[in-house]
């Protein structure tokens, strides 16, 4: 029987409100266990953890059902602290008998005028507040969420006049410069107040999750020990209702001597001091989730924070007229820094709801993106899923999400499945399929490292699943093969910021090739906090460990999981996350409660693939069903079973605060013995995984010998060649003969070397004129490469600060190279004009205009001496691009590898066409030279755009 709509919406009486919460509480405890309900007695007393198994989620839902039943509005903490009916009862009987009424089609009349940027020589958040409040105190700058009217709102004037009494009090406390303060506050204005509070009396917050329920006690208490201990706080800030919590900490910790709340600190406070603070001071220690192991004090300074948000804005193109929303907790460094800083830096309207509000109420998300016409807003995979399962479609009337311009899903593993659902659910209602921004970041580059561009949508590459889990190769699939892996691109590192990927020696692997993700850039981290041995794992010479795997294709990330998660079982790499999704669809598996790992075994020395699954059967018959289901599904994507099934009763798998399976956490309480007993491996199957085992190992080995190898082989032919080339070009008179020994030496070395090219539109370029050849320059094997593969003489155009080395200048002199000076205006204009008066009735001249070349894929900006020359001769330009060199030989690496290169020469675009177009200027006609021969490059380099900037100034051609 449902009570949705049928029931009376009055109660009558205790009794009959008694048996109406018992029924609905029956209804779905029998939804949720159909085969454990009959029978089950449900009392006012039972447990709603222990008797009735009702997890987070189950309480959303019967949150939903009580209301609809008694007609009534309840606060979502009371089903989240409930621990029987009669405390849902109580709440009950003390509600309103009328439900409220939502607004939820009235739009806000908050809309913020444009206001001036930011100033970049602004060192500190402090600096950056100061400077909102000096030009617009009365600017807001926070809008609390509510669903009925607007709720509170935080000004600039506000959030620094609320912080100073903070600080002072802080300072009557005598906290000591840099001295970290742990904060444990819910989302409200006190929290924003103390966070700047801390900084502004020259201390370093330390954010800490409060305790969610009692019966998460024990091991949160452990693990906010384990944070407080490391970062040896003295004072931490809470509220009234937490105080009891946290004499437990204090009783555990010698560190910790005091206990204040906001109004304590308040009440003390006095005069206000300010300290000096520098751009390298820290800004904050962000303690990781602990997902795999226990959490770590990222240490993050505001020169860190700035340049990682400034970053972000630039790549996301924000500005003051924005607005966001986020539910995102404070104490994650995607809530913190990506959206209250990355307010605050760029000055637009944050608007803000608490995560239990999200939880309890998911259409909340939404209905404020509608309200406050938000432009951006960001969340987990999990929460765009929660609204796909939450949220009717009566909730949904009148709403209009096409003001939602970027909707960032970060954090945890990017379903492609759920974006693809999400974008189809929300299309009617303004939903844009191009706003959805798959994105990659971690705590030690602040918070973002890859954002993809805005307003392109989901990229999503099919590789096959089997190559790529023996070799790592992803290897894009036929349209018809089945069961393809879809990996969702992440985007290119933000501006300044570099991403490689590289084997288990350090060398840098080719594209489409996994391996793991190293970063570098201004947002880096220093290291961890109190923790040398940490961080000296984290560093790599200058570049940090992410401790991902990854590939990328065209300078786009794939991120393929953690590298701790991933397991080799027998010579396959086995990545966890898709599996425990597919086992999380099974009836009966709690869904999110599922944990796949690899552990060791001690007698064969390779990785047994372990499920970990909870469940609420308890027969026999009904737990071998759900074994043989489960190893029915490894069997379909892994092509093998795994090697042992556990299936454990409800709150037994470990978690993070943010709902991440500890992997880690939880492999070591198997090995221990913890989740039951360990199966047994027959003697057989030992054997044949110690061969398979050595014989992967023998493979990635011989991999590694043959890079080596080949990289020797490469280097001592150009060593043998360059010195025989170099005497030839200087004895051979005529400089036609010079030029058939170089392009015939070339041509050999690339037969020798084995690399493949391919050309492409070799037709189009001219026998009998003058013409100017532009390129990328992605390596620095393309200047050999064109040799080999031009059929003509051409003359390079050098930078002229290799005239200072007398072999390489004479050498480039021989060869008709013409030499540009880069940093002197007035003499680089002259060499410009010389280039052009001297092409009329020369040779071809190759240019590559971006002047220099990057490791990271990319299309850098082009000068603009290149096309001057030929607007000014009155010659075509033919643009070539290269694709593939930088993967043989990548800039700042030693190291060549075997590969294919190809050459795309595009159609030449002669400066008169331009001009009878268009009648312009010889200046005008260089520019669209540039523009029509950088779209050629662009679109068929295979490589993104790296030009952020839209408007350019006269420059002279650099090459080497």
């Amino acid at each position: 029987m449902s009570y949705a709509g049928s029931r009376q919406k009055s109660v009558k009486s205790i009794d009959e409100s008694i048996t109406t919460l018992l029924e609905v509480l029956q209804e779905l405890v029998t939804e949720l266990h159909p085969t454990q309900s009959s029978g089950l007695s449900i009392t006012i007393d039972s447990s709603l953890d222990r008797d009735l198994g009702l997890d987070s989620l189950s309480r959303v839902e019967l949150l939903s059902r009580v209301e609809k039943t008694f007609d009534l509005i309840l606060a979502e903490r009371i089903f989240f602290d409930a621990e029987t009916p009669r405390d849902l009862l109580r709440a009950i009987l003390s509600a309103s008998t009328s439900r409220a009424t939502v607004r939820k089609h009235d739009i806000s009349s908050l809309q913020l005028a444009k206001a001036e940027v930011t100033p970049q020589t602004a060192e500190t958040l402090v600096e950056i507040l100061h400077w909102h409040v000096k030009k617009h105190p009365d600017r807001p700058h926070i809008q609390f969420y509510r669903d009925d009217g607007e709720g509170e709102l935080i000004t600039y004037g506000e959030l620094l006049q609320g912080a100073q009494t903070i600080a002072a009090g802080l300072q009557q406390q005598g906290i000591a410069f840099g001295e970290p303060v742990g904060i444990i506050l819910p989302t409200e204005r006190d929290y924003f107040f103390t966070f700047f509070g801390i900084l502004l009396a020259g201390g370093v917050p330390v954010p800490l999750y409060p305790p969610l329920r009692m019966a998460m006690l024990e091991d949160h208490l452990r693990r906010q020990c384990s944070i407080l201990n490391n970062c040896g706080a003295s004072l931490l800030i809470t509220m009234p209702e937490a105080k009891r919590f946290a004499q437990l900490l204090k009783s555990q910790l010698e560190n910790l001597k005091s206990l204040l709340t906001v109004k304590e600190l308040v009440e003390q406070s006095g005069n206000y001091f300010p300290p000096a603070l520098g751009s390298q001071d820290l800004a904050f220690l962000q303690y990781t989730s602990g997902s795999t192991g226990y959490p770590k004090g990222v240490t993050l300074s505001h020169a860190n924070l700035l340049a990682n948000i400034r970053a972000m804005g630039k790549a996301l193109h924000l500005n003051s007229t924005d607005v966001m929303v986020s539910w995102l907790p404070l104490y994650h460094d995607m809530g913190l820094i990506g959206a209250w800083l990355g307010a605050m830096v760029h000055g637009f309207l944050l608007v803000i709801m608490s995560p239990l509000d999200f939880i309890g109420r998911p259409q909340r998300w939404l209905w404020a993106i509608h309200r406050y016409r938000a432009t951006i807003s960001v969340a987990p995979n999990f929460a765009y899923e929660l609204c796909l399962a939450r949220i009717k479609e009566d909730d949904l009337q009148g709403l209009d999400l096409s003001c939602w311009r970027a909707a960032l899903n970060g954090a945890e593993p990017v379903s492609v499945e759920t974006m693809r659902r999400f974008q189809a659910r929300f299309a009617p209602f303004g939903f844009d399929e191009k706003s959805l921004m798959p994105v990659y970041g971690l705590a030690e580059s602040s918070v973002g490292l890859a954002f993809p561009p805005p307003g392109r949508g989901l990229l999503v590459d099919q590789i096959q699943r089997d190559a790529f889990m023996r070799s790592g190769q992803a290897i894009p699939t036929e349209e018809k093969e089945e069961n393809p892996l879809q990996i969702v691109a992440c985007g290119q590192p933000l501006p300044g910021h570099e991403i490689r990927i590289v084997d288990s020696t350090g060398r840098e692997l080719p594209e489409r090739q996994e391996g793991r993700l190293q970063f570098r850039g201004p947002s880096s981290t220093s290291g961890y906090f109190r923790n040398p041995e940490q961080t000296q794992q984290l560093f790599r010479e200058d570049w940090l460990d992410s401790g991902d795997h990854a590939y990328i294709v065209a300078g786009e990330v794939y991120i393929t999981g953690r590298f701790k998660d991933m397991i080799i079982r027998a010579g396959r790499n086995i990545y966890p996350q898709e599996l425990e999704e597919a086992v999380s669809k099974i009836p009966h598996i709690r869904k999110g409660n599922v944990a796949v790992f690899g552990s060791k075994d001690p007698k064969s020395g390779t990785e047994r693939l372990i499920v970990l699954a909870e469940t609420r059967q308890t027969e026999l018959s009904e737990l071998s069903h759900l074994r043989r289901a489960i190893n029915a599904i490894a069997v379909d994507i892994l092509g093998a079973s795994a090697d042992e099934v556990l299936l454990v009763p409800p709150k037994t798998i470990l978690k993070t605060s943010s709902g991440k399976i500890r992997r880690i956490a939880n492999l070591e309480l198997y090995e221990k013995g913890t989740l039951g007993k360990r199966h047994t491996v027959p003697f057989g199957h030992i054997l044949r995984l110690i061969f398979q085992g050595g014989l992967v190992e023998w493979r990635r080995k011989r991999r590694v010998l043959a890079i080596g190898f080949y990289g020797a082989y490469f280097w001592s032919l150009v060593g043998f060649f360059i010195p025989l080339v170099w005497c030839a070009v200087a004895l051979l008179p005529k400089a036609s003969w010079r030029w058939s020994l170089i392009h015939r030496v070339a041509h050999l070395l690339v037969d020798l070397l084995r690399i493949r090219v391919s050309v492409q539109g070799i037709e189009e370029l001219p026998l009998d004129q003058a013409y100017v050849i532009v390129s990328n320059h992605c390596s620095y094997l393309d200047p050999f490469i064109l040799v080999a593969c031009l059929p003509r003489n051409f003359r390079f155009v050098a930078k002229v600060e290799l005239t200072k080395y007398f072999g390489v200048h004479y050498f480039l002199r021989r060869i008709g190279t013409e030499f540009v000076e880069r940093f002197n205006k007035q003499k680089g204009i002259e060499d410009t004009h010389h280039l052009s008066h001297s092409m009329v009735s020369s040779h071809p001249i190759l240019i590559f205009p971006e002047g220099t070349l990057t490791r990271m894929p990319g299309l850098l900006p082009f000068h603009l001496g290149a096309f001057q020359t030929a607007a000014e001769a009155g010659l075509p330009v033919i643009p070539i691009a290269i694709r593939g060199t930088r993967s043989i030989l990548r800039d700042g690496s030693w190291l060549p590898r075997r590969g294919s290169i190809s050459l795309n020469i595009g159609e030449k675009i002669p400066p008169e066409a331009v001009t009878l177009k268009t009648g312009m200027e010889p200046w005008k006609v260089a520019l669209k030279l540039r523009d029509l021969a950088r779209s050629y490059i662009l679109h068929s380099c295979g490589e993104p755009d790296l030009a952020h900037e839209t408007t350019r100034v006269l420059d002279l051609p650099h090459s080497h």
